[in-house]
């Protein structure tokens, strides 16, 4: 015998809208499934990493309604409504062409294996949505959260901070 879904969840991932069946049938999300699960697993956005999966190492971090969280901790029941954008969500969806912050870590080499270049790329967009100016204090403290195991912590600062300069001339 099916189980009844006990509800339709609905979210927007990259600007496109997202309803999943909850429950626990064939098919369905069960209440206890993490945000990073449903991203990687159901939507097929492996931009999304599961590093630590317990929220301290930041390889998982997504932007939700403006706001970086680590979605290995955040259960996607608690995402109804919510407004995602991951990693994929940052290049233009018709060219392909990386966003400045994107190619500011490519032209400034600001990853090492790229494990967790996508965590750093997104805690840093929040930021820069938040404060177009920061100081690299307020960069560095940004970052605190994102754990990198080959140490491109400086190179990804560089970055950041080429982006911010770019984009004081306009040319981000």
């Amino acid at each position: 015998m099916k189980s009844r879904s006990l509800k339709v969840l609905t979210m927007v991932v990259n600007g496109r809208s997202y309803e999943f069946d909850v429950g626990e049938g064939r098919g369905e999300m069960p209440e206890s499934e993490t945000l990073v699960h449903t991203l990687r697993d159901r939507l097929n956005l492996t931009g999304v990493k599961l590093g630590c999966d317990q929220g301290a190492c930041g390889a998982c971090t997504v932007i939700m309604n403006g706001k970086p969280v680590t979605s290995c901790m955040k259960l996607t029941m608690d995402c109804d409504g919510a407004e995602i954008t991951t990693i994929e969500g940052l290049a233009d969806a018709a060219t392909g062409k990386l966003s400045g912050l994107q190619q500011a870590f490519v032209d400034c080499c600001g990853y090492q294996c790229g494990f967790c270049t996508p965590g750093i790329i997104m805690t840093a967009k929040a930021l820069l949505d938040k404060n177009p100016a920061p100081t690299e204090a307020e960069v560095r403290e940004a970052l605190s959260g994102n754990y990198c195991r080959c140490g491109t912590h400086y190179t990804a600062v560089d970055a950041i901070m080429s982006y911010i300069e770019k984009s004081k001339g306009g040319e981000a």
